[in-house]
Protein backbone atom coordinates (compact mmCIF):
# COMPACT_ATOMS: atom_id res chain seq x y z
CA UNK A 1 0.00 0.00 0.00
CA UNK A 2 1.22 3.75 -1.07
CA UNK A 3 0.06 6.84 1.24
CA UNK A 4 0.31 10.67 -0.73
CA UNK A 5 0.24 12.99 2.01
CA UNK A 6 -0.63 16.81 0.48
CA UNK A 7 2.14 18.73 2.59
CA UNK A 8 1.11 21.94 0.33
CA UNK A 9 -0.98 22.60 -2.78
CA UNK A 10 0.08 26.22 -3.61
CA UNK A 11 1.22 27.98 -5.95
CA UNK A 12 4.27 29.95 -5.57
CA UNK A 13 3.11 32.96 -3.34
CA UNK A 14 0.70 29.93 -1.35
CA UNK A 15 -2.62 30.93 -0.21
CA UNK A 16 -3.33 33.60 1.29
CA UNK A 17 -1.34 35.99 -0.85
CA UNK A 18 1.07 38.39 1.65
CA UNK A 19 -1.55 41.79 1.71
CA UNK A 20 -3.90 40.56 -0.84
CA UNK A 21 -7.71 41.12 -0.19
CA UNK A 22 -8.83 38.67 -2.44
CA UNK A 23 -12.20 36.82 -1.12
CA UNK A 24 -10.00 33.75 -1.78
CA UNK A 25 -6.88 34.98 0.69
CA UNK A 26 -9.70 36.43 3.11
CA UNK A 27 -11.72 32.76 2.92
CA UNK A 28 -12.17 30.98 6.60
CA UNK A 29 -11.94 27.61 5.05
CA UNK A 30 -8.65 25.58 5.54
CA UNK A 31 -8.98 23.89 2.39
CA UNK A 32 -8.53 27.38 0.68
CA UNK A 33 -5.08 27.69 2.71
CA UNK A 34 -2.61 26.37 1.06
CA UNK A 35 0.87 25.98 1.36
CA UNK A 36 3.48 26.08 -1.12
CA UNK A 37 3.47 22.46 -3.24
CA UNK A 38 4.97 19.34 -2.21
CA UNK A 39 4.01 15.64 -1.38
CA UNK A 40 5.10 13.05 1.10
CA UNK A 41 4.44 9.61 -0.21
CA UNK A 42 5.64 6.32 1.74
CA UNK A 43 5.38 2.66 0.86
CA UNK A 44 6.63 -0.04 2.30
CA UNK A 45 10.07 1.03 4.39
CA UNK A 46 10.34 4.09 1.84
CA UNK A 47 9.33 7.40 3.01
CA UNK A 48 10.05 10.23 0.67
CA UNK A 49 8.98 13.81 -0.86
CA UNK A 50 8.75 15.62 -4.06
CA UNK A 51 10.20 18.95 -3.84
CA UNK A 52 10.84 20.48 -0.14
CA UNK A 53 9.95 24.11 -0.77
CA UNK A 54 10.08 27.34 2.10
CA UNK A 55 7.39 25.99 3.92
CA UNK A 56 8.80 22.38 4.27
CA UNK A 57 9.57 22.69 8.34
CA UNK A 58 6.14 23.82 8.84
CA UNK A 59 5.17 20.84 6.95
CA UNK A 60 7.17 18.17 8.36
CA UNK A 61 5.69 19.54 11.94
CA UNK A 62 2.56 18.99 10.78
CA UNK A 63 2.00 15.70 9.13
CA UNK A 64 4.83 14.32 11.73
CA UNK A 65 7.46 12.71 9.31
CA UNK A 66 9.45 10.38 10.73
CA UNK A 67 11.91 10.07 8.58
CA UNK A 68 13.69 10.92 5.05
CA UNK A 69 15.15 8.50 2.70
CA UNK A 70 15.10 10.91 -0.56
CA UNK A 71 14.12 14.12 -2.12
CA UNK A 72 12.72 14.12 -5.71
CA UNK A 73 13.47 17.79 -6.80
CA UNK A 74 11.16 18.12 -10.23
CA UNK A 75 13.17 21.83 -10.70
CA UNK A 76 14.86 24.50 -8.99
CA UNK A 77 12.57 27.20 -8.55
CA UNK A 78 12.15 28.74 -5.19
CA UNK A 79 8.66 27.48 -4.25
CA UNK A 80 10.41 24.08 -4.84
CA UNK A 81 13.57 24.05 -3.08
CA UNK A 82 14.00 26.48 -0.44
CA UNK A 83 13.22 24.90 2.47
CA UNK A 84 16.35 22.30 1.45
CA UNK A 85 18.42 23.62 4.69
CA UNK A 86 15.49 22.12 7.06
CA UNK A 87 16.35 18.31 6.27
CA UNK A 88 19.32 19.13 9.13
CA UNK A 89 17.02 17.26 11.89
CA UNK A 90 16.78 14.17 9.70
CA UNK A 91 20.36 14.19 8.99
CA UNK A 92 21.31 14.32 12.43
CA UNK A 93 18.85 11.81 13.39
CA UNK A 94 19.85 9.38 10.89
CA UNK A 95 23.28 10.30 10.78
CA UNK A 96 23.81 9.68 7.66
CA UNK A 97 23.57 12.33 4.33
CA UNK A 98 20.29 12.38 2.57
CA UNK A 99 19.84 11.22 -1.25
CA UNK A 100 18.56 14.09 -3.35
CA UNK A 101 17.33 13.05 -7.30
CA UNK A 102 17.24 15.93 -9.81
CA UNK A 103 18.38 17.19 -13.04
CA UNK A 104 21.91 17.71 -13.33
CA UNK A 105 21.07 21.68 -14.05
CA UNK A 106 19.09 21.85 -10.96
CA UNK A 107 21.96 19.98 -8.59
CA UNK A 108 24.35 22.89 -9.89
CA UNK A 109 21.69 25.43 -8.84
CA UNK A 110 20.95 23.71 -5.56
CA UNK A 111 25.26 24.21 -5.00
CA UNK A 112 25.52 27.30 -5.76
CA UNK A 113 23.05 28.29 -3.60
CA UNK A 114 23.38 26.09 -0.28
CA UNK A 115 27.26 26.37 -0.98
CA UNK A 116 27.28 25.04 2.42
CA UNK A 117 25.56 21.59 2.44
CA UNK A 118 27.42 20.77 -0.99
CA UNK A 119 30.85 21.50 1.27
CA UNK A 120 33.55 18.38 1.41
CA UNK A 121 36.29 19.75 3.42
CA UNK A 122 36.29 22.21 6.10
CA UNK A 123 32.64 22.02 6.24
CA UNK A 124 30.66 24.00 9.09
CA UNK A 125 29.36 21.09 11.74
CA UNK A 126 25.52 21.97 12.36
CA UNK A 127 25.36 21.61 7.89
CA UNK A 128 23.42 18.86 6.51
CA UNK A 129 24.52 16.62 4.00
CA UNK A 130 23.12 15.50 0.85
CA UNK A 131 24.35 12.46 -1.27
CA UNK A 132 22.84 13.85 -5.15
CA UNK A 133 21.71 11.47 -8.09
CA UNK A 134 21.33 12.95 -11.16
CA UNK A 135 17.66 12.15 -12.93
CA UNK A 136 18.24 11.84 -16.94
CA UNK A 137 15.18 11.19 -19.20
CA UNK A 138 14.39 7.89 -20.29
CA UNK A 139 16.72 6.33 -17.14
CA UNK A 140 14.88 4.93 -14.30
CA UNK A 141 15.94 4.34 -11.03
CA UNK A 142 15.31 2.98 -7.85
CA UNK A 143 14.40 3.79 -4.20
CA UNK A 144 14.11 0.62 -2.14
CA UNK A 145 13.29 -1.85 -4.41
CA UNK A 146 10.72 0.18 -6.60
CA UNK A 147 11.30 1.77 -9.52
CA UNK A 148 11.07 5.23 -10.56
CA UNK A 149 10.26 6.66 -13.75
CA UNK A 150 10.90 9.69 -14.49
CA UNK A 151 8.69 12.05 -16.96
CA UNK A 152 10.08 15.04 -18.80
CA UNK A 153 7.81 18.14 -19.12
CA UNK A 154 8.12 21.63 -19.88
CA UNK A 155 7.14 24.73 -17.46
CA UNK A 156 7.10 27.37 -20.01
CA UNK A 157 10.31 26.68 -21.92
CA UNK A 158 11.98 25.42 -19.02
CA UNK A 159 12.28 21.50 -18.69
CA UNK A 160 11.01 20.15 -15.03
CA UNK A 161 10.11 16.57 -13.84
CA UNK A 162 7.45 14.83 -13.19
CA UNK A 163 7.69 10.98 -11.88
CA UNK A 164 6.24 7.84 -11.58
CA UNK A 165 6.15 5.82 -8.65
CA UNK A 166 4.22 2.27 -9.12
CA UNK A 167 0.57 3.25 -9.70
CA UNK A 168 1.05 6.76 -9.08
CA UNK A 169 2.09 10.00 -11.37
CA UNK A 170 2.83 13.09 -9.41
CA UNK A 171 3.02 16.34 -12.32
CA UNK A 172 3.15 19.88 -11.38
CA UNK A 173 4.09 23.04 -12.92
CA UNK A 174 3.31 21.51 -16.57
CA UNK A 175 2.45 23.52 -19.48
CA UNK A 176 3.61 20.78 -22.25
CA UNK A 177 4.11 17.30 -22.40
CA UNK A 178 5.10 15.23 -25.43
CA UNK A 179 3.39 12.35 -26.79
CA UNK A 180 6.35 10.28 -25.46
CA UNK A 181 6.00 11.26 -22.47
CA UNK A 182 2.24 10.70 -21.99
CA UNK A 183 2.59 6.81 -23.09
CA UNK A 184 5.01 6.59 -19.27
CA UNK A 185 1.39 7.55 -17.85
CA UNK A 186 -1.01 4.59 -19.17
CA UNK A 187 -2.28 2.77 -16.57
CA UNK A 188 -1.52 5.09 -13.88
CA UNK A 189 -4.67 4.59 -10.74
CA UNK A 190 -3.54 8.15 -10.13
CA UNK A 191 -2.68 11.71 -11.45
CA UNK A 192 -1.50 14.31 -9.84
CA UNK A 193 -1.36 17.69 -11.67
CA UNK A 194 -1.29 21.07 -11.33
CA UNK A 195 -4.15 23.72 -12.10
CA UNK A 196 -3.20 27.15 -11.68
CA UNK A 197 -6.07 29.34 -12.32
CA UNK A 198 -9.17 29.48 -14.90
CA UNK A 199 -7.03 31.82 -17.41
CA UNK A 200 -4.66 31.17 -19.63
CA UNK A 201 -0.89 31.00 -18.31
CA UNK A 202 2.58 31.05 -20.16
CA UNK A 203 3.86 28.57 -18.22
CA UNK A 204 1.07 26.32 -16.23
CA UNK A 205 -1.80 24.22 -17.26
CA UNK A 206 -4.88 26.43 -16.38
CA UNK A 207 -8.27 24.23 -15.59
CA UNK A 208 -9.28 23.69 -18.70
CA UNK A 209 -5.97 22.03 -19.73
CA UNK A 210 -5.44 20.19 -16.63
CA UNK A 211 -8.95 18.35 -17.62
CA UNK A 212 -8.28 17.80 -21.02
CA UNK A 213 -5.09 16.58 -20.09
CA UNK A 214 -6.72 14.15 -17.48
CA UNK A 215 -9.03 13.41 -20.05
CA UNK A 216 -6.17 12.15 -22.53
CA UNK A 217 -4.36 10.06 -19.83
CA UNK A 218 -7.59 8.49 -18.19
CA UNK A 219 -6.34 7.70 -15.01
CA UNK A 220 -9.05 6.10 -11.94
CA UNK A 221 -8.74 9.42 -10.10
CA UNK A 222 -7.18 12.91 -10.63
CA UNK A 223 -6.23 15.51 -8.07
CA UNK A 224 -5.33 19.18 -8.72
CA UNK A 225 -2.24 20.73 -7.21
CA UNK A 226 -0.34 24.21 -7.41
CA UNK A 227 -3.06 26.52 -7.18
CA UNK A 228 -3.54 29.91 -7.17
CA UNK A 229 -6.35 32.20 -5.19
CA UNK A 230 -7.61 32.96 -8.80
CA UNK A 231 -8.86 29.36 -9.57
CA UNK A 232 -11.35 30.53 -6.80
CA UNK A 233 -13.25 29.04 -3.53
CA UNK A 234 -12.23 25.46 -3.08
CA UNK A 235 -16.33 24.20 -2.17
CA UNK A 236 -17.23 26.17 -5.55
CA UNK A 237 -14.67 24.74 -8.07
CA UNK A 238 -15.23 21.16 -6.30
CA UNK A 239 -18.52 21.14 -7.64
CA UNK A 240 -17.74 21.81 -11.33
CA UNK A 241 -15.47 19.04 -11.58
CA UNK A 242 -15.64 15.70 -13.14
CA UNK A 243 -16.39 12.71 -10.49
CA UNK A 244 -13.34 11.21 -10.49
CA UNK A 245 -11.59 14.78 -10.47
CA UNK A 246 -10.75 16.25 -7.33
CA UNK A 247 -8.93 19.58 -5.35
CA UNK A 248 -5.83 18.67 -3.42
CA UNK A 249 -5.59 20.70 -0.37
CA UNK A 250 -3.01 20.75 2.27
CA UNK A 251 -3.20 17.52 4.61
CA UNK A 252 -5.22 15.73 2.25
CA UNK A 253 -4.10 11.82 2.55
CA UNK A 254 -4.64 9.30 -0.17
CA UNK A 255 -4.11 5.64 -0.57
CA UNK A 256 -3.10 3.38 -3.55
Amino acid sequence: MMQVYFLGTGTSQGIPVIGSTHPVCKSSDLKDKRLRVSVWITWDDNSIVIDCGPDFRQQMLTSDCPKLDAILFTHEHSDHTAGLDDIRPFFFRQKKDIPIYAHLRVLENLRLRFGYIFETENKYPGAPGVETFEVKNNEDFEIGSTKIIPIDVNHGDLPVLGYRIQDFVYLTDVKFIANSEIEKLKGAKVLVVNALREEPHHSHFSLQDALDFIHLVQPERAYLTHISHLLGFHEEVQKRLPPNVFLAYDNLKITL
